[in-house]
């Protein structure tokens, strides 16, 4: 590879470790950045000292030379500016969620299934955690034996962020796209199998009397063709530090990771200790798929299982929505 890949960077809080990311592969190079704030442009282009500051989303589609587009915007933001770019037939890596309905889900694969091999990922980072890259092969190999039960919690613990910053202000904001979104990935990820059917109920208790107006705890039960049930559930109003807590419970283990750390229990002897796993539970940056996704176009691999993947992450929240807003369990629509 003698010339390297142009990158747009689109957003620029989380959007700034996208950038750096592609710095790092060595494959890529920054055309543009851009931001609703000129200033904060201004800042990163100093630090890192590459790319050019766009004067509109716009100008950086009709620019064929950034041949990614990289978009960490708003999550009310994503859906538009990922169908642009994938009808400029770019390559695309959009933070989540990537579209927030059933009708931008199948605008989005339409588009995709028509873009001349664009490569579409979203940035579900808990799946490039070392620990769940184990996990992920223990259950592969049978070292749980059949999964019966998948518990996944989202504890934002930033009750501010949602009161009193833009995700009050967005109409219909969702807890479980906005964030429950990374245990229902790695639900389908770890078990590689998508469920049929989902039951919701939420609350506004920790939010009431301020400026957010939508549910901000919501619980998903979801059933498997298997007999597998996995709950999914997004908590932003706990008081607990930012974290999240996985369960899986297979007939022959139990692997849990909480604020006591990894462990995997292989003996139902009350006395016996389970095994500890000294593995990160998070990714080492924010950036850590784009490397993946990089070395993906570079060889011009398929990226169809890749993109199915994150349009069947985003049915299976938006079932779980529609769920709750019709107080009835619903069938998952998949394509």
């Amino acid at each position: 590879m003698t010339e390297k890949i142009g990158v747009a960077v689109v957003g620029l809080g989380i959007g700034v470790q996208h950038a750096i990311a592609y710095l790092n592969t060595g494959c890529c190079e920054l055309r543009y950045l851009w931001d609703l704030d000129s200033e904060r442009i201004n800042n990163v282009l100093s630090e890192l000292r590459q790319g050019r500051p766009a004067r509109s989303f716009q100008e950086i589609l009709d620019d064929p030379s950034a041949s990614i587009i990289s978009i960490a915007t708003f999550d009310d933001a994503h859906y538009d500016q990922a169908l642009a770019a994938l009808r400029a037939r770019r390559h695309v890596f959009v933070e989540k969620p990537l579209c927030r309905s059933s009708e931008e889900l199948r605008n989005i694969r339409t588009t995709w299934r028509s873009s001349g091999g664009s490569h579409l990922l979203s940035n579900l980072v808990l799946r490039a955690a070392p620990l769940y890259g184990w996990l992920k092969d223990a259950i592969a190999q049978g070292e749980l034996g059949e999964i019966y039960a998948f518990d996944g919690e989202y504890l934002y613990g930033r009750l501010e962020k949602i009161t009193m910053g833009w995700r009050s202000g967005v109409p219909d904001y969702s807890v479980l796209l906005g964030g429950g979104i990374h245990l229902v990935d790695l639900m389908l990820h770890l078990t590689g199998q998508r469920p049929l059917r989902a039951s919701a109920t939420g609350n506004t208790i920790c939010t009431a009397g301020t400026a957010f107006k939508y549910n901000d705890y919501v619980t998903v039960c979801f059933e498997f063709a298997s007999g597998l049930i996995g709950r999914i559930t997004a908590n932003f109003g706990c008081v607990h530090p930012h974290q999240h807590v996985v369960r899986v419970f297979g007939t022959k283990g139990t692997f849990l990771y909480d604020d006591q750390g990894a462990r995997l229990y292989k003996s139902r002897d009350p006395e016996a200790l389970p095994q500890k796993l000294e593995l990160s539970p998070l990714p080492g940056s924010k950036g850590d798929l784009i490397a993946m996704f990089v070395d993906r176009i570079i060889h011009r691999q398929d990226n169809k299982d890749e993109a199915q993947h994150e349009f069947d992450v985003v049915a299976v929240c938006v079932a779980g929505d529609r769920s709750l807003a019709l107080s009835k369990p619903v069938d998952i629509q998949y394509e």
